[in-house]
């Protein structure tokens, strides 16, 4: 595999810490029977929230964007550029509140319905590096890499090269004029 350099790593928020403690202990609130686990909830979450962001990571290379994530099950996601239809941001009243912003890595070929591929919260200025995402995208596909097209009218064809279609064209032909005569 080639080489890939790294354009750009996430920074995450610190805010994020403080979303997702709410976040855990308005579920909590909305369950009713949790309320009084609460407390537990806010210490525990805070150890293990902070694991999870000491193990969170977002980079894009000159060709990925790579997401690493997990605790106890550890997560690692390389997603082509080639193959990122669009980075659907988005962000939530409670999210709005603490500055956070998450975004969607939407795929080509992705299964409609099962949600998206890749998903992070937190990641500071999450539009410039949304853009800055989609912007490599588009020089990735648009690079000398990208797939080339049909020959353009002002390229000459050989004279072995039309020599071979119009012999592949007459065996077709025969092929399917043996196949359409009744057999007796």
């Amino acid at each position: 595999m080639p080489d890939t350099s790294i354009l750009r790593t996430a920074a995450f928020n610190p805010k994020v810490k403080a979303y997702f403690l709410v976040r855990s202990a308005l579920i909590c609130v909305g369950t009713i029977i949790f309320i009084p686990l609460i407390p537990f909830v806010l210490l525990l979450g805070a150890f293990f929230i902070q694991k999870y962001l000491d193990n969170l990571s977002c980079v894009l290379t000159d060709r990925t964007l790579e997401l690493k994530r997990g605790i106890l099950n550890k997560t690692e996601s390389t997603i082509p550029l080639e193959k990122i239809t669009d980075l659907q941001m988005f962000q939530g009243p409670v999210m709005r509140h603490f500055g956070v912003h998450g975004f969607k890595v939407e795929t080509a070929g992705q299964t409609v319905g099962v949600g998206s591929l890749m998903s992070v919260i937190g990641i500071e200025n999450a539009p410039e590096f949304r853009q800055g995402v989609l912007a490599q995208r588009d020089a990735v596909h648009d690079g000398p890499s990208s797939p080339k097209t049909v020959a353009s009218p002002t390229q000459q064809t050989s004279p072995s090269e039309i020599a071979e279609i119009r012999d592949a064209s007459l065996r077709i032909e025969k092929l399917l004029e043996s196949k359409s005569e009744p057999l007796a």
